[in-house]
């Protein structure tokens, strides 16, 4: 999941702001794709002493991984109520398996930072829209959590998968941040609607003979099969 096994030592330091405010002892768990299985991304859980955070990060959309376009497909028009709304099925089984894996965990670290600690969920892509929807699980369920006040809640979704009904985003704007870059395109026509989404995946996809997909030669380094 990282560039490095040693985080305080990269082989590549990010060229961005803030990498260097990263401590390595700081990460309490990083999970690897065979430990994930397909269930969803892999994750970190991390903890920010210096700003008393504590951060589950889900990864982005691996374009040759097979799973995650299984997570992203496992979705039609309607399939899934939540909360008065509608919400992504795949994404919302994602975010549930971390949820029972990690709650015991997420619950423990809040308790040793003490009570003024902030409960951070992170992502990119399709790892956005699971940070987003277990953000709302973990809203809804705050006992579970130590009875963490919804204000020391926030998820910060970069680049976001389109996940939720727009009642739902309303509903939990207040924990719930977007990024959005508007140079990317497939971002802009992934959230418009139902139609633009058909459209990305007719560019992104054909069809083999026994009605598999297949990632389209030109988007990626080698072709990728969902099953």
């Amino acid at each position: 999941m990282a560039i490095s096994d040693d985080l305080d030592n990269p082989k590549l330091m990010p060229a961005t702001r803030g990498y260097t405010q990263i401590d390595g002892a700081g990460v309490h768990k990083r999970t690897t794709y065979d430990e994930v299985g397909t269930a969803c991304p892999p994750y970190i859980v991390y903890v920010d002493r210096r700003r008393n955070e504590v951060v589950l990060a889900v990864r982005g959309l691996n374009l040759v991984r097979n799973a995650d376009y299984k997570v992203l497909m496992d979705n039609k028009l309607g399939m899934q109520m939540f909360d008065g709304g509608y919400v992504h099925h795949g994404l919302l089984k994602a975010a549930q398996f971390i949820l029972e894996r990690e709650t015991e965990t997420l619950r423990e670290l809040l308790r040793q930072q003490g009570p003024d600690c902030k409960l951070i969920f992170a992502g990119h892509s399709l790892g956005s829209g699971i940070a987003a929807l277990m953000t709302v699980l973990v809203v809804n369920n705050r006992k579970a959590f130590g009875n963490i006040p919804r204000s020391h809640i926030r998820c910060y979704a970069l680049a976001p998968a389109r996940c939720m009904s727009l009642n739902l985003a309303v509903k939990y704007a207040d924990v719930i941040y977007s990024i959005v870059l508007q140079a990317n395109p497939s971002k802009i026509l992934a959230s418009k609607g139902r139609t633009s989404w058909d459209e990305l995946v007719d560019k992104l996809f054909t069809r083999d003979e026994d009605g598999k997909f297949i990632v389209n030669r030109d988007m990626v380094a080698r072709d990728v099969v969902i099953e």
